[in-house]
């Protein structure tokens, strides 16, 4: 196996790493920034990640961060390094089409299902997400990576969540984590980023209007974006 290169932080450059003032779950809010960071390639294969350096950016102690970098490294998404930090784990664009295709394989049917049983109680829950289908797209016009993987994790899991099977849930949400969408920065520069947050807000319309059909070619158009305008293969201008 190929040993991938290792740079540094000043390398790369500053993560530009958001504060955190509130101390209850900080580890927690830690590793979530850091997996969005992963997640949108801003956190790259080969770069040595130290915990205060990463704990300087964040303007919080380096044991907070230590502790999420740990939590990474048992969710196979970041290695120890040891005595020098944590470097992210690489990952093929085999591996990420694998990913991209069992979440497919589950999501399609599973928010067809969703769509065809919203009543109930079941509506209000889906109206509710339309708030943060708005915030995806505030997020993306703000170029604000971060916020949007985070608010589009969010969106996605609750809308799963009605579905009733928390192992389902669980297993998006760790294909998710493991993601890596190289091409999100190049995207966010584009509009066609926008263009996609629409598809949330059809999401909504069609969970609404009890059309299954049209739930499932919209998850799986949603998610054939990731196998190719996100993965970074096909970046369109």
């Amino acid at each position: 196996m190929t040993e991938i290169e290792t740079s540094t932080e000043e390398d790369a450059g500053a993560l530009q790493l958001p504060s955190f003032h509130q101390q209850s779950s900080l580890r927690e809010q830690v590793a979530d920034a850091l997996r969005a960071h992963l997640v949108s390639g801003r956190m790259r294969p080969g770069v040595l990640y130290s915990a205060p350096k990463l704990a300087a950016e964040f303007g919080v102690s380096a044991t907070p961060v230590r502790e999420a970098m740990l939590d990474l490294v048992s969710e196979g998404l970041v290695d120890v390094v040891r005595n020098r930090g944590f470097r992210v784990t690489h990952l093929s664009d085999a591996e990420l089409d694998a990913m991209a295709e069992l979440r497919a394989l589950i999501e399609v049917p599973v928010m067809g299902m969703i769509a065809e049983s919203c009543e109930g109680e079941r509506i209000p829950a889906v109206k509710a997400l339309r708030k943060v289908a708005d915030a995806i797209t505030d997020a993306a016009a703000r170029k604000d990576l971060v916020a949007y993987i985070e608010l589009d994790t969010e969106f996605h899991l609750r809308f799963l969540e009605l579905h009733g099977n928390a192992h389902i849930v669980a297993v998006i949400r760790d294909l998710r984590r493991r993601s890596r969408l190289y091409g999100l920065e190049d995207l966010a520069g584009t509009g066609l980023m926008l263009r996609l947050c629409e598809e949330h807000q059809q999401m909504v319309d069609a969970a609404l209007e009890r059309d299954g059909e049209t739930m499932r070619t919209l998850m799986a158009q949603h998610i054939g974006h990731v196998r190719s305008v996100w993965a970074g293969r096909d970046v369109e201008q």
